[in-house]
């Protein structure tokens, strides 16, 4: 697969429909309780709450479920439900290897991406076909509202539709990186972290224990890294890109939102934070080397980008391999910014080592296949105790 025909899927598709999202020129509002319903009827057994949908009725756990970002894949695995996900937003096969390259050290948990439907065109104009929520006949629908009706041909009558007609709407993606909710609907819309988007999705699974238990171990090792960090004056600056096609496109390490719950807990100096960093915001070769951060992360460096294909290449160009970050081998694959609760706790021990060597351990690299090997004591979280979680051994 060549870097081209992965693009969509890391940034200009996603900045595509943010955008649109975020402009709110595609989308005058959200509907209010579009997915109040349960979907199919039936008593209801539970509920859930959660920014734009607000309260949401339940007539069981659900069984069949929409997905469209790869955060909420993860959080139905964290919590044992991994088999009930009928589709993807981008390439399955792809996202697919993301999420196993994490599991592989979690004993019992997998993740099956064959099968599993390709929800957007895949094409320029990001674009997800009407009939496929009937085709696959979803119980719910792991999915910001929000996000679909901002692209062309949807309107808030069939989100509202497909609420009452096949299954009820749950998801916030604008949290993503806070961005600006649409015209109408601004005094409404609600940002979570990432945990707290977790412990919503769990009380839709009624797994209510699991998510509190992971969340044990997260605060267990932000405690760990908190209280191992160095002196701010030793702390490495560090630039957050992602490149192709010779383009640097960085974007900002300590920006609010679940897309970087990964990298601000280190409290790093942001080699970007002088510029007006946005989704547009591109760096040629000079003025990459200008900024010279200490160490480069290149987002989405698990399964979506041969970062070690890129460092080559850049170690090779006459003004990159100056680069104080490629001369001195910090040049990183980094996590994946849609992240949920499993993909948090590897990202965070990855960027620990990545960082702070010294106080972590070091980084041995990503060859590309599956996540590198630590022993026990290396390991900044125990596999074994998450493991449990997720297969419910407790």
């Amino acid at each position: 697969m060549t870097r081209d025909s992965i693009r969509e899927p890391t940034r200009r598709t996603y900045v595509k429909y943010a955008g649109a999202v975020a402009g709110g020129g595609l989308l005058a509002g959200c509907i209010d309780d579009a997915s109040s319903g349960d979907g199919g009827g039936g008593e209801v057994t539970h509920t859930a709450s959660m920014a734009p949908m607000g309260e949401v009725s339940f007539s069981g756990v659900p069984e069949n479920v929409m997905i469209y970002s790869l955060l909420y894949a993860d959080m139905a695995v964290a919590y044992g439900h991994g088999d009930a996900i009928n589709s993807l937003g981008f390439d399955a096969d792809t996202e697919g290897r993301t999420l196993e390259t994490y599991y592989g050290d979690l004993e019992g948990v997998s993740f099956d991406s064959s099968g599993l439907e390709q929800l957007n065109s895949g094409s320029e104009n990001v674009m997800v076909d009407e009939e496929l929520f009937y085709e696959l006949n979803s119980d719910l629908h792991l999915v910001d509202p929000c996000l679909i009706v901002s692209m062309n041909g949807w309107e808030r009558s069939d989100i509202e539709n497909i609420g009452q007609n096949i299954g009820p709407w749950f998801g916030n993606v604008l949290s993503r990186s806070h961005s600006e909710p649409p015209e109408g609907y601004r005094d409404e819309y609600e940002y979570y972290t990432l945990w707290e988007i977790a412990e919503r999705v769990a009380a839709v699974f009624r797994e209510q224990e699991k998510y509190e238990r992971l969340k044990v171990v997260r605060d267990d090792l932000l405690q760990t890294i908190e209280s191992n960090l160095p002196p701010e004056e030793e702390r490495p600056t560090v630039g957050s890109i992602i490149y192709m096609e010779e383009t640097f496109y960085p974007s900002a390490i300590n920006a609010s939102g679940f897309a970087t719950a990964d990298l601000r807990p280190f409290g790093v100096s942001d080699a970007f934070a002088g510029d007006d960093v946005t989704y547009d915001t591109t760096y040629d070769f000079e003025t990459m080397h200008e900024v010279d951060p200490d160490v480069i992360l290149h987002r989405f460096g698990i399964s979506t980008y041969d970062v070690a294909g890129i460092r080559e290449t850049l170690a090779d160009h006459s003004v990159a391999s100056q680069l104080t970050a490629i001369e001195n081998d910090q040049f990183y694959a980094s996590g994946h910014p849609v992240q949920g609760p499993l993909m948090n706790l590897f990202q965070l021990e990855m960027a620990a080592k990545q960082l702070y060597p010294d106080q972590f351990g070091e980084w041995p690299g990503f060859d590309g296949e599956s996540y590198p090997e630590f022993s026990a004591e290396e390991q900044l979280f125990d596999r074994q105790t998450v493991a449990n979680i997720v297969t419910g051994d407790y």
